[in-house]
């Protein structure tokens, strides 16, 4: 562009040399796409073609269900493993795969003498799994990246799919139940009882009942709860732990599962764990030395961290045990199996049950329906309240603790109609990236991340001028 300084020139002449907004525009167009035709630079273009590719994360999580199967490509600072711990915003992580070795990069096969493996790593979640609502449970199975094995951190980039889910307490991939109760200090409430066990139930997981402290009840007291629990539809097991009592026979229910122990404060969870992780396997000599238990291994290396519960006495004022624990933890066992050791709660919220899926949750309903196949309840909905053509009759004796938990459910449904309604958005949504891999992202609020117009923003400063 040329630029005329002197201001006594001929006004023709000025006129000429100013350029037109035609010509500028013209201009404008060419050298735009003498930009856009042009080579580019080989580093944009890496970094664009890295950009495109999918990560070994979002390729795992699309894949087939059976994720354990395969074993998807991972880096040298990655390394796959589960979820041992959580306690406030940090996470401990048992390295099960890590990433080929940093000196041999291009290998592909993993070495079952890596010393990686069975290392404890310290690790906090990725930003975007807590913007996305994707919550890391304690025995999720995850993607740790940008390890630090010197210091033994990292971060939990993804997590796997998960078979298995139990709300209350919070742990994933979970093979058994186990409902534990004291018969005495604190003292055995049915009802109580009676919740636990419906809400373990509700989870779909395969569960059985411990009574503990059977050193503190006559032997009547014992027989009188087998007889009364087995007309539930449970067969109890009687144990003492502080007598080392019955605890073979727990042990053998619990031998290569992964077992979330429920139930109240002071029944003595943390005790149970600390005597079976304390009994030495008695078999020796029926094992080679090169086969040596993995979960042995990893108590020597994690020794501090997988050191024996804390545990506390009743409280002699409510006659409730004291709330010892205070995060769910992961221990194994020597029997290659793992136990979940959570914080006590006196009554679980029932959030996952309905009024329609009660009835299924008590044995006693089961097994009259079944009894009384081929002749069933006259509607599909029956609640077994006494409606017309109901062959569940109110005879038995949990039918009062059944009454109170549906008029609980119903109470909360109906707050939860009114207050949310019918329909509610998730608040995540998926879309299809390149190469057909799904990827999460956060559902935005409507008009809560759009720009203010200038229109409202003037209107806004009027206003604010107005009340001056």
């Amino acid at each position: 562009m040329i630029f005329l300084t002197n201001p006594f020139a001929p006004t023709f002449l000025r006129l000429r040399l100013r350029p037109s907004l035609s010509s500028l525009r013209r201009l404008s167009i060419s050298i735009s796409a003498s930009r856009r035709f042009s080579n580019p630079d080989k580093h944009l273009q890496r970094a664009k073609s890295t950009l495109l590719k999918p990560s070994s994360a979002n390729t795992l999580l699309s894949s087939s269900p059976l994720l354990g199967d395969s074993i998807p490509s991972l880096l040298p600072n990655q390394a796959i493993g589960f979820v041992a711990s959580s306690q406030a915003n940090f996470m401990r992580v048992i390295v099960e795969t890590p990433g080929p070795d940093p000196r041999n990069p291009n290998e592909d096969s993993v070495d079952p003498t890596d010393p990686r493996i069975g290392t404890d790593l310290l690790c906090v979640v990725r930003a975007l799994l807590k913007k996305i609502k994707r919550r890391v449970l304690v025995g999720d199975k995850v993607i740790v990246g940008s390890i630090d094995w010197t210091d033994k951190r990292g971060m939990i980039e993804d997590v796997f799919e998960r078979y298995s889910e139990v709300s209350d307490p919070p742990v994933a991939n979970v093979d058994h139940l186990m409902v534990m109760f004291a018969l005495d200090q604190p003292k055995l409430e049915p009802f109580n009882l009676t919740r636990f066990l419906v809400e373990a139930e509700s989870s779909g997981i395969p569960l059985s009942l411990v009574l503990n402290k059977a050193e503190l009840v006559p032997e009547e007291t014992l027989f009188d709860w087998k007889e009364r629990l087995q007309n539930w539809g449970y067969k109890p097991l009687f144990c003492s732990v502080d007598k080392q009592a019955g605890l073979e026979t727990v042990k053998e229910i619990l031998k290569g599962q992964t077992t979330v122990i429920m139930g109240p404060s002071g029944v003595g969870k943390s005790s149970l764990i600390n005597a079976l992780r304390s009994v030495q396997d008695s078999k020796e000599g029926e094992e080679e030395e090169e086969e040596e238990d993995r979960m042995n291994k990893l108590l020597e290396q994690n020794r501090k961290w997988f050191g024996e519960q804390r545990v506390g006495t009743v409280s002699k004022k409510s006659g409730k045990g004291k709330h010892t624990t205070r995060h769910v933890s992961l221990l194994p066992l020597a029997d290659e199996g793992f136990l979940a050791d959570t914080p006590g709660f006196n009554q679980p919220n029932l959030m996952k049950v309905t009024k329609q899926n009660l009835p299924q949750l008590f044995p006693e309903i089961r097994n009259a329906i079944k009894e009384s196949w081929p002749v069933t309840c006259a509607f599909n909905d029956c609640l077994h309240l006494g409606e017309p053509g109901c062959v569940m009759k109110g005879d038995w004796e949990r039918y009062s603790y059944y009454l109170q938990l549906l008029d609980e459910i119903k109470i909360r449904e109906e707050f939860q109609l009114r207050t949310f309604g019918t329909k509610r958005e998730s608040e995540v949504r998926y879309k299809t990236g390149s190469m057909g891999v799904k990827q999460a992202e956060p559902r935005l609020n409507r008009k809560k991340h759009r720009r203010v117009s200038r229109k409202q923003l003037n209107q806004s400063v009027l206003d604010d001028l107005d009340d001056f």
